[in-house]
């Protein structure tokens, strides 16, 4: 016999009647899922028992193919800023380094600019770039001025601590300034408590030897240590100017053969550590470089 289906009313089953049981399903399985130990709860159970260890893997195994892009981003960053470190390291050193040196120069500076409003005289500022001997002098320095800075032969020489030397000779941007602890050098000065005037003579020796002998005009006169010694100087100013400091008085001895009494002097300068310099030029002296007047200012 032919199967019969069944019909209802409006013939076959509708869509709607579909949906209908198909939402009824649905609360079935939300009030089951809802009740503790259910079977949906039973099912959600197993599932995660097998899956779960399945997914762990999963993402670890994948973890270092993901992190690739955010590894080489990170590593880039990181190469900046060592590189941006090292870079303020080095101008930190660098800093560190040429503080000492920096503050001499200024230091240096400033002391020339107290001397030119001490002794009334405009000063020429110059830096030591060699030493050596000059001719039959032992005892030499050049400097980077010259004649173009209106430097000329037998114009005094000093630093922020004391005399120098005098300028012996000149090319257009450089000089030979010779040391006043040279052998062959010899200097006006006065002991400045006594007044007492005398030679000094240089031992040609630098540092902790580099000492001067004063032999005083009056024989009989006895400087004590510790006496200042300046610039005994002449009445045009040259070789050297009067009032500039030499050094103190270490040592009196006398002379028994030529009965004088003689002073050994520690010059105030460090001749082993010459930088900046000042060359004593007279006032309004054109020159192609700033000068330091008289009052301390510059022209």
């Amino acid at each position: 016999m032919r199967e019969r289906r069944w019909r209802g009313p409006e013939g076959p089953k509708s869509p709607v009647a579909l949906l209908v049981a198909l939402v009824l399903a649905s609360f079935c399985l939300m009030t089951l899922d809802s009740t503790a130990g259910g079977p949906v709860d039973s099912a959600r159970r197993a599932a995660g028992e097998v899956f779960g260890p399945v997914e762990v893997a999963t993402a670890t195994a994948v973890r270092p193919f993901t992190a690739v892009p955010h590894w080489f981003r990170s590593k880039d960053d990181m190469q900046q800023d060592l590189i941006a470190l090292q870079a303020e390291n080095s101008r930190l050193k660098s800093d560190l380094a040429t503080h000492d040196y920096d503050k001499n120069r200024l230091e240096e500076y400033d002391g020339l600019t107290a001397a030119a409003r001490s002794l009334g005289t405009s000063l020429v500022p110059a830096r030591v770039v060699g030493m050596g001997s000059s001719q039959s002098f032992s005892r030499t320095v050049t400097i980077d001025a010259g004649s173009d800075a209106g430097i000329r032969p037998d114009l005094t020489v000093l630093d922020n601590d004391g005399l120098v030397g005098r300028v012996l000779r000149v090319t257009h941007t450089t000089a030979t300034v010779l040391l006043i602890v040279d052998a062959n050098s010899v200097v006006g000065a006065r002991v400045g408590r006594s007044m007492q005037v005398g030679l000094l003579h240089g031992r040609g020796a630098l540092g902790t030897d580099g000492r001067l002998d004063l032999e005083l005009v009056d024989q009989t006169a006895v400087p004590s240590e510790g006496d200042a010694v300046v610039t005994w100087g002449s009445e045009a100013g040259g070789p050297y100017v009067s009032g500039v400091p030499i050094g103190k008085v270490t040592h009196v001895y006398s002379s028994v053969r030529e009965t004088t009494q003689r002073a050994v002097i520690d010059p105030y300068v460090d001749f082993g550590a010459l930088d900046l310099v000042g060359v004593v030029v007279p006032s309004g002296t054109a020159s192609d470089r700033a000068v330091i007047e008289a009052n301390g200012t510059l022209r």
